[in-house]
């Protein structure tokens, strides 16, 4: 898809000024209802919906399918994400009035980060035509170790700040507790950071991580930069409005990490299959329709089994409780 200059500017104002409203309409801490989470959360994907129609009506099948595909993709991935976002949470203790603007400006920055990883993965493909190869295995070996970890049962409930966190702690120093929204504070005649600002920061940074993946995941269904940055875009924007709707459905998402490594996988098999294609070998390439089949069937069906076996681990627990009630009067008094 041929994009002009004056287009990606036009993309970026328009996104910035969506954030800019979402900014202004809840830039007073507030604790977020479920209503107004949905709300936001609907308006993001109509707004994500529009913009794949526009692509469809002026861009034509090819770029639409290529977006659907990478926004359904990268939505599905950062809900994983969410599993994290509430360990930073709890870890920073942020209060309930306060989480919406951390998300906000945590979910900004990661949007810089994804979007200099996006260029420099352009440039890369662009030029090495082999790097297919190394995102593919790599797609397929993250796949791998997401089942493993789906295998080995083990929550772990604990978070650990990157080194680069760690420094601009030691660096700046933080207060001791919040200061309403501020970033900095004076403290002792020297200039500290906030808990607000470090919680920021590890919002933002984390994501970079999972960006590892994501990034290779929707190069694998398209190549074009203004594509893979704007379903980017759509999909983060939605995030802080996702993180409050369902936070208490993540736990009953119990199949999540298995849907996530068969669509990573897929995704990793068909870039090695266009690598191979591109180096002159003849093999079957995967289409964009059919990719987009099968991210949403995977998603629908993770979706569905996660909640029957969450309704029968809830049945089995209150079972369980029923029969520990109904212990002996003696045991009870003592």
């Amino acid at each position: 898809m041929d994009v002009s200059v004056t287009l990606w500017v036009l993309t970026i104002v328009g996104l910035a000024a969506l954030i800019a409203v979402d900014f202004f309409i809840g830039r007073k801490p507030h604790d977020v209802s479920i209503k107004e989470a949905g709300i936001w959360t609907v308006v993001w994907i109509v707004l994500a919906a529009l913009f794949g129609l526009g692509l469809l009506v002026f861009g034509g099948g090819q770029p639409a399918g290529e977006f659907f595909a990478g926004f359904i993709t990268e939505k599905s991935l950062s809900v994983d994400n969410l599993f994290v976002f509430v360990l930073i949470m709890a870890k920073f203790a942020v209060p309930s009035q306060y989480q919406q603007r951390v998300l906000l400006i945590g979910v900004l920055i990661a949007l810089v980060l994804r979007a200099i990883f996006i260029a420099a993965g352009a440039a890369i493909l662009a030029s090495f035509s082999w790097v297919f190869y190394i995102f593919g295995a790599f797609l397929i070996w993250t796949a791998w170790k997401l089942i493993q970890e789906a295998r080995a049962d083990e929550e772990d409930e604990d978070w650990e700040e990157n080194k680069l966190l760690k420094a601009a702690e030691r660096r700046f120093g933080v207060a001791d507790r919040y200061h309403g929204t501020k970033l900095w504070i004076q403290e002792n005649g020297k200039r500290v950071m906030t808990p607000m600002l470090v919680v920021m920061l590890a919002i933002g940074t984390t994501d970079v991580l999972f960006a590892l993946d994501s990034i290779p995941a929707i190069f694998g269904l398209t190549q074009d930069p203004y594509i893979v940055f704007t379903a980017n875009a759509f999909a983060l924007m939605g995030l802080r409005q996702l993180y409050f709707l369902i936070g208490g459905l993540l736990r009953k998402l119990v199949h999540l990490s298995y849907g996530l490594s068969i669509i990573l996988g897929f995704i990793g098999v068909k870039l090695v299959l266009h690598a191979l294609h591109e180096s002159g070998v003849h093999v079957p390439e995967i289409s964009i329709p059919v990719s987009l089949g099968v991210i949403c069937a995977v998603l629908i069906v993770t979706t569905i089994t996660s909640l029957r076996a969450s309704k029968k681990q809830a049945a089995a627990a209150e079972a369980a409780q029923g029969r520990s009630g109904g212990a002996p009067k003696d045991s009870i008094d003592v």
